[in-house]
């Protein structure tokens, strides 16, 4: 090295001479320059720089070269070189004549002492400037001082005994050093420096008489002297800063320099602006700019904006054509203006502000006329207006309104007119937008081939014509106005004598003689005829009345004159002269009269009796329609059945029955009859008609039958509004009980009130929920007689102002206050009870305030109902509007919604066509919309419309909401609120129609809202809801309303939509049904029914991205790593089913860890209880499923979960057999260190390094142990498809979490007991202290994050994961953190100690910082750190890449080093450790292991590769070990000694 240095050396001095620089250096390679500086120093001094000329023209240079050097042995090893080196010249003509060192400097304590060499003196002069350190007086080689540019010299002379009296020459100064300046004496010297503010002429130069000292210019670069936005004034001798306008000095009380600069004066922040009012101040560097803002203009255009010249309004609205365009109001504020448009029309883009641009067009509110005029109209639209009209047959419900939707047209009952509208003897029936006439029986049209009216009205039928065909043979014809009647000859009766004579029952002879003596009288003879009889009297009898016939009022007795047969014979010759005498009996039978036309002589009353059945059966609602076949043939049934059971009645009108209507709860049918006798026993008759229907299958409920008749119950008139009282009375009747019902239903407690005689029933506060049929029950002696009335209760008017307080400046502006109310309420506002005036729009009204500019105090408007002053008691029939006023400065402005600061929240009213409200919150640019909870007008007028729905009205609700939704598509599918909404009224409609039945039109309507606000549209609005997690649950809501109504289906039908595919059959064997939507094979399999039933499938394939992915309990979607990878199915059927088989398409390929589940409503997630994936061979695209139970059906699928079966068995195999291995080799640690534990243990570092092994192995084996319980427990439940036992595991998980944490920091404490032995001195602490922190650390920590987890996790039942493994729980609360977080920290803190530990022994050498005894234990606990630590850091690396990948090797190697780790800690912590090998050789006295301690040591040392750099590492810190340290770690032991190479 010293030979290297001297040639550059050489070479410098060369260079110098040739090219007389003055300065060199020298680069030198890199081990010279750590030890060796060296520079050479120029000057004119003779004494640095000699030159002289030689005789033989030789010149003579002495060049002084200044070597720095960091080691004193590198000068001695320099000096020895220059005694023995020979230098050749390395250039022609050059001679270098001799090399020596003259001066020697170093540093000691606080100074330099610098020292000559042999022969080499210090000047006299420079001994005595500085003070010499010579013990001897005679010559001066050492001072006190290391002098610029001065060395010793080579002298023969060095005494220094007559020191030369110093001159000052600064007495007179400036003759010296010149003007501006100072002298200095020194000891036989002076110098010159410059006042301050001056510079020598020549910097270069000394200073002197011929170099004087001259003013400084500080200003030739003024910003590094005055710093920034400065003038610098030049003096003599000094310079002055002042600020330039528009900025100031920083330190006030400074003055300004480069340290105290000039900033700029931020004119802004005065009050008041210096812009004046309604401007922006902008502060730029040095000044200010004034603009207006917008809507102002400065009061003089030509002048700058200022205080003198402020902003004033501009109205904008002096031409309001050119600003707002056509068909729009233009409305001035302060600042400002906006436009509005003329009623009836709206701006050409609806979201945009209306403009020049984006003019008024004319609102064609007939295209959705339904939503303007209401139902049953027409409506013209014309320019900014419409109108409405009526159909015909309906009218305008309020007459002296317009009509409009909240004035609907509602259907005339024509049939209610006097004179009605078909004329006498008819029956009027109202139907919608018009009427039907049918004649009474009896009576047919005047003119039968025109319709029956006023003008073609109903006469009577003349039976009569034609009697025999009427009244049959026998009998006379009567007609009546409407009817006829029949009577028998004289001598004829009917029949059947209790029914009416007919040509079903005509007259016959009535034989009188039957009973002769009743007819005739004694001693006759009755002689019957047809239609008539005779009577004669016996031989010997005659008549009593000889001028009247024979009858029981004349009846025979005896002739007394007549001589008996035998005598008259004799006496008499011809007998025919004695009965000559006698009256033909002719003329005795025309003298009766038959007393037969007594009967029927007078026309019977008829009464129409209203009549109902309840029926034990779901009320269809397609029995609201009479036109639906269902009807039809219901009614004809039951029509049938009344028939045959009550002609027995004996005064009912055969034929007179008529099914009038069919009513909810259950089934009600309505039905009337006609009788001649209102007071009927109907007891008997019931009963059969009860067993009829029985027999038909329409079963009766108990008590099902009753009278009803139409009756007003309330006294009230007008309308009724809600909170008001409604008490309803029942007419009353001696002994009868009454009981009331509600829609159908007993009075709810809670609400309503019955007097203590049942007479009268009260609703304190009522609610448009109330509305419907109020029915009285009392009990007649056969049959319960109800009287009912239907009480119709108006909505609850809903007032929307916005926010309750607004704040604007007081300063004199028209602000806008609008109040909006729903349908068929007017609204004003007040203020101080003064009605204000007001813009009104179709459903709002709008006031203008003018906001006091003097006053500034606050104003209450009221906005109330109008024209209802009975309701303004009630609270919901005011909101107010609090307007305050302010002179602050305000970040938000808006006329409308008020002024505010940043992070202001308030309430603004929704657009037209929308309810609801609007938050925004105050930012920088003005108010932002946070929150939109608007809602389409016409779906929230449904949803109110909702609350009193009867359920016969529902398949109308549901075409009116099926129709809205589709079309206001665009609206629907893109407001979160609007589909929320919808799926609380598909909600409620589901709850309303538990107790009924729908058939196909219902649910089509049902399913195409939901096809609607599940469309691909409809996306983001999913995710706002899904994640604002309000979803609560808005899509479970949704499901669990599709499978509620899907329960109430009756009929067989399909259902076909773009999203949506429903089928309903009948299935008797088995079943099977594929999916009919496009690019979906979904199947269904049922292969085994017990008995014939219905069936529901309904597939979805748009619900996987609207449905939550959930798999636990009140799950956060956002963090579930499933995702639902297939199509929805709902399956809905009657019967119990033992095995359904669902076939779901995969449609997204890339998820793993198929998992068949169905939505469980109870624990509010996806479940597999009773279903799993069955594996169908190599198919990749498919997935199926069974099951053992039917609801809604999907599979989820976790990302990047091995499914193989295959891969699965290997990985378990792996892990069992890798635990059992490590729990083998961990119980030989403990065992080899039980054996060794005396031998091993000598010293304190020893001591702990085992104390840790014995832990760490411990620790290993116990959570080993606790894994296999686990996984037992695990392998169970799976087994029999349950969910992981959160009882059984969560002892084990504890433990296991608790040991394994153990684990790894006993690791931990390994690397610090290292840590602290080779760089704090470890050693130093006693034994007793080592072990409590190590057992602190160890044990302490692992328990406080084991007892935190659980005390966090266990509440909610998330501390264990409940699939697939007994272990800590990852969604949703993420409890695996408190064991990967530790443990990872731990891997990292060990790898940085190895790192600080090498680099130290590096540095320093093992031997410098430990005692001779402890260098083997650290040098094995830093083997044992540097391979454990990486080796479980990589395994458990491996384990956070199981989490984020499929990869099948990633899973592999995870499992091999994980259940190997007990092998890793018995070979690098006990068996690489050569003392412990030595010693365990000794105790087992194996001689395999090597009988030689030094031969032992080199085997292990070459065997090993693994530990090649820590045998490199330590041969270096040898090498560069002074040879004292390589002699006492010889000392250590044979491991030790092989370490030179």
């Amino acid at each position: 090295m010293a030979g290297q240095i001297l040639r550059h050396i050489l070479v410098l001095t060369v260079a110098v001479l040739l090219a007389h620089v003055c300065e060199a250096e020298a680069n030198f390679s890199p081990e010279t320059t750590k030890a060796l500086q060296f520079s050479y120093m120029y000057s004119d001094e003779p004494v640095h720089h000699i030159r002289q000329r030689r005789a033989d023209s030789y010149t003579d240079y002495t060049v002084e070269i200044e070597i720095n050097a960091s080691s004193i042995s590198v000068i001695d090893e320099i000096k020895k070189e220059l005694e023995k080196i020979q230098i050749a010249s390395p250039v022609a003509n050059l001679t270098l004549l001799e090399a020596n060192f003259t001066t020697v400097c170093s540093f000691f304590d606080t100074e330099y002492q610098c020292r000559c060499e042999a022969q080499h003196f210090w000047p006299c002069d420079m001994c005595k400037l500085y003070r010499s350190c010579n013990t001897s007086n005679d010559a001066c080689s050492c001072i006190d001082n290391k002098p610029s540019g001065q060395f010793c010299q080579k002298t023969t002379n060095p005494a220094c005994t007559q020191p030369p009296t110093d001159i000052n020459e600064c007495l007179n100064s400036s003759l010296v050093c010149g003007p501006n300046a100072y002298c200095h004496n020194s000891n036989g010297s002076y110098w010159c420096s410059c006042w301050s503010g001056y510079n020598a002429t020549v910097p270069n130069l000394t200073i002197s008489i011929n170099n004087t000292c001259t003013d400084i210019n500080e200003c030739l670069n003024s910003s590094l002297v005055c710093g920034p936005n400065t003038y610098c004034h030049n003096s003599n001798g000094s310079f002055s800063c002042s600020c330039w306008s528009g900025y100031n000095v920083t330190k006030m009380n400074e003055s300004v320099s480069s340290s105290n600069p000039c900033t700029d004066v931020n004119e802004c922040q005065g009050n008041p602006s210096v812009c004046g009012p309604n401007s922006n101040c902008t502060n730029v560097n040095g000044g200010y700019n004034c603009s207006c803002w917008d809507g102002f203009t400065a009061t003089v255009p030509n002048l700058t904006i200022s205080i003198n010249n402020t902003c004033t309004d501009i109205n904008e609205c002096l031409n309001s054509s050119l600003v707002c365009g056509p068909n729009a109001y233009c409305h001035n504020s302060n600042g400002s203006y906006w436009c509005s448009c003329w009623s009836g029309y709206n701006a050409t883009v609806p979201n945009l502000t209306i403009s020049i641009n984006n003019t008024c067009t004319d609102i064609n509110e007939c295209l959705n006329s339904s939503l303007v005029c209401g139902p049953n109209t027409y409506c013209h639209n014309s320019n900014g207006s419409f109108s409405c009209s009526c159909w015909s047959g309906y009218n305008v419900t309020k007459m002296n309104e317009s009509v409009s939707s909240s004035n609907p047209c509602t259907d005339v009952n024509e049939c209610q007119g006097n004179p009605s509208v078909c004329g006498p003897n008819s029956n009027c029936t109202n139907v919608n937008g018009g009427y039907n006439c049918s004649c009474w029986d009896g009576f047919t049209a005047t003119v039968p081939n025109l319709t029956i009216s006023i003008n073609n009205t109903c006469t009577d039928i003349n039976e009569c014509l034609n009697s025999s065909l009427v009244c049959g043979p026998n009998a006379y014809c009567h007609n009546s106005n409407g009817s006829y009647w029949c009577s028998c000859w004289s001598g004829y009766n009917a029949t059947v004598p209790n029914l009416t004579i007919s040509i079903n029952n005509t007259c016959t002879d009535i034989n009188e003689c039957l009973n002769s003596s009743l007819v005739c009288g004694p001693n006759t003879y009755c002689h019957n005829s047809n239609g008539s009889f005779s009577c004669s009297c016996w031989s010997g009898y005659n008549v009593t009345k000889m001028n009247e016939s024979v009858s029981s009022s004349n009846p025979c007795t005896v002739y007394s004159t007549v001589t008996p047969p035998q005598t008259v014979s004799s006496t008499v010759t011809t007998p025919q002269t004695v009965y000559s005498t006698l009256i033909p009996p002719q003329t005795v039978y025309s003298t009766l009269t038959p007393p037969q036309r007594v009967y029927s002589t007078v026309a019977p009353p008829q009464a129409a009796i209203k009549m109902s059945m309840t029926i034990d059966k779901p009320f269809d609602t397609s029995l609201t329609k009479p036109e639906d076949s269902h009807y039809k043939d219901f009614a004809k049934q039951i029509q049938d059945a009344v028939e045959q059971s009550y002609k027995s009645l004996p005064s009912y009108k055969t034929g007179s029955v008529n099914v009038t209507g069919f009513r909810p709860g259950s089934t009600i049918a309505d039905y009337t009859i006609i009788a001649t006798n209102s007071n009927l026993d109907f007891t008997s008759a019931n009963i059969n008609l009860y067993n009829i229907l029985l027999s038909k299958g329409i079963t009766v409920a108990a008590n099902g039958f009753a009278q009803t008749e139409q009756k007003p119950l309330i006294s009230t008139s007008g309308n009724l509004y809600p909170q008001q009282k409604l008490e309803l009375k029942c007419p009353q009747s001696v002994n009868r009980t009454i009981t009331w019902k509600v829609n159908e239903k007993d009075p709810d407690s809670t609400k309503y009130t019955i007097s203590e005689d049942g007479g009268t029933l009260t609703l304190n506060s009522a609610a448009y929920s109330d509305h419907g049929r109020y029915s009285c029950i009392m009990q007649t002696a056969s049959i319960p007689y109800i009287q009912w009335q239907d009480i119709s209760i108006e909505q609850e008017p809903s007032i929307s102002v916005g926010d309750n307080e607004r704040v604007f400046p007081c300063d004199g502006r028209t602000v806008q206050l609008t109040c909006y109310v729903n349908a068929d309420y007017s609204v004003e506002w007040v203020l101080n009870v003064n009605v204000q005036t007001s813009e009104i729009g179709s459903d709002s009204i709008t006031v203008k305030y003018i906001v006091p500019k003097d006053n500034c105090s606050k104003e209450i408007l009221t906005c109330r109902l109008k024209g209802l002053p009975q309701l303004l008691d009630y609270s919901y029939s005011t909101r107010s509007v609090t307007v305050k006023t302010s002179t602050e400065d305000f970040t938000c402005q808006d006329n409308t919604l008020g002024f505010g600061k940043t992070n202001d929240m308030t309430k603004g009213l929704c657009e037209n066509g929308k309810e609801g409200s609007i938050t925004y919150k105050c930012k920088s640019n003005g108010w932002a919309i946070e929150q939109d909870d608007c809602v389409l007008k016409v779906i929230k007028d449904l949803e109110s419309k909702l609350q009193g729905l009867a359920v016969t009205a529902i398949p109308q609700f549901m075409a009116e909401l099926s129709n809205a939704v589709e079309q206001n598509n665009a609206s629907v599918t893109q407001s979160a609120a609007t589909v929320k909404t919808i799926v609380e009224i598909l909600s409620n409609i589901a709850d309303l129609s538990k107790n009924i039945t729908h058939k196909k039109p219902v649910m089509e309507s049902f399913l195409n809202t939901v096809d609607i606000i599940v469309s691909d549209n409809s996306s983001k609005t999913w995710n706002d809801l899904n994640n604002k997690n309000t979803t609560g649950n808005t899509s479970v809501k949704l499901l669990e309303a599709i499978e509620n109504i899907s329960d109430r289906l009756s009929d067989v039908f399909a259902i076909n939509l773009s999203s949506i595919h429903l089928n309903r059959v009948t299935i008797k064997n088995s079943f099977n049904q594929t999916s009919q939507l496009p690019s979906s094979t979904t199947q269904i399999v049922i292969p085994n029914i017990s008995k014939p039933t219905f069936i529901t499938v309904i597939f979805f394939s748009k619900l996987n991205d609207v449905l939550p992915t959930r798999n636990t309990p009140n799950n956060d979607n956002r963090t579930s790593q499933n995702r639902i990878n297939g199509d929805v199915v709902v399956v809905k059927v009657n019967e119990t089913i033992n095995n359904i088989s669902f076939g779901f398409d995969i449609t997204n390929s890339s998820l793993g860890n198929p998992q068949c589940v169905f939505w469980n409503f109870d624990l509010d997630r996806w479940d597999s209880t009773g279903c799993k994936v069955k594996i169908t061979g190599n198919e990749t695209d498919k997935v199926t499923c069974e099951c053992i139970h039917t609801t809604s059906f999907s599979f989820l699928m976790s990302p990047f979960a091995i499914t193989d079966p295959v891969k699965r068995t290997a990985l378990a195999y792996i892990t069992y057999i890798g635990v059992a291995i490590s729990m083998a080799s961990l119980v030989l640690c403990l065992i080899i260190e039980i054996i060794l534990w005396k031998s091993v243990t000598r010293n304190d570092t020893s001591y702990m390094r085992h104390v840790s092994i014995v832990n760490i192995a411990v620790s290993l084996l116990i959570a080993n142990f606790c894994f296999i319980i686990g996984a037992a427990i695990a392998d169970q439940d799976i087994k029999q498809e349950q969910m992981i036992s959160v009882g059984r595991c969560s002892a084990v998980v504890f433990f296991m979490h608790f040991f394994y944490l153990a684990f790894f920091f006993w690791m931990l404490v390994s690397a610090l007991l290292l840590f602290y032995s080779t760089v704090i001195v470890f050693g130093q602490m006693s034994r007793t202290e080592m072990m409590v922190i190590a057992f602190t650390v160890g044990y302490g920590a692992p328990l406080l994050i084991a007892v935190i987890t659980v005390a966090f996790t266990a509440g909610p039942k998330n501390y264990v994961s409940k699939e697939n493994a007994c272990w800590l729980n990852w969604n949703p609360s993420r409890a695996l953190l408190a064991f990967v977080i530790p443990a990872l920290t731990i891997v990292f803190i060990n790898l940085v100690v190895l790192i600080v530990v090498v680099c130290k022994i590096l540095k320093r050498g093992v031997g410098a910082v430990t005692r001779p005894g402890e260098r083997h234990i650290l040098i094995v606990i830093a083997r044992c750190v540097a391979f454990l630590t990486p080796i479980f850091g990589l395994t458990w690396g491996f384990g956070i890449g199981t989490m984020v990948s499929r990869d099948f090797s990633l899973h592999v190697v995870f499992a091999l080093l994980n259940s190997l780790q007990g092998v890793f800690v018995l070979v690098f912590g006990i068996l690489l450790d050569g003392k412990v090998r030595e010693t365990l050789a000794g105790k087992l006295s194996l001689s395999s292991l090597g009988s030689s301690p030094t031969r032992s040591t080199n085997a292990g040392m070459s065997s090993s590769s693994g530990l090649g750099i820590f045998a490199r590492l330590r041969r270096n810190v040898y090498n560069i070990s002074n040879p004292s340290a390589a002699r006492s770690a010889n000392s250590t032991g044979a491991s030790e000694t092989l370490m030179n190479p």
